[in-house]
């Protein structure tokens, strides 16, 4: 089962979102750790591309203008994968 951290500012990003937005970020979060789990890829929907300009920083659309950062971290529990939350909102929190 993958493993995850979060960073401060993802934490208050999170707590700025809606309750809508919230439960978008989730419901795309449990696509994302399945496709983890899965070890195919992720699923086109998810559109996790790398951020340009930024290298081993990701993001994931979980919503029309919903975005979410990552990196992948240090694997905690053999070699399962181990992601950093970094930033989640608008896409803004992209640029």
């Amino acid at each position: 089962m993958p493993t995850f951290e979060r960073l401060a500012r993802f934490d208050r990003d999170l707590e700025a979102l809606t309750p809508q937005q919230r439960a978008a970020f989730v419901a795309a979060v449990k696509k994302f750790v399945d496709d983890l789990i899965a070890g195919r890829g992720f699923r086109k929907g998810l559109r996790v591309k790398g951020v340009r300009g930024a290298e081993g920083i990701f993001e994931l659309t979980w919503a029309p203008d919903g975005r979410a950062t990552f990196s992948y971290g240090k694997s905690i529990v053999g070699s399962e994968p181990h992601i950093v939350w970094r930033r989640v909102g608008t896409h803004e929190v992209i640029g």
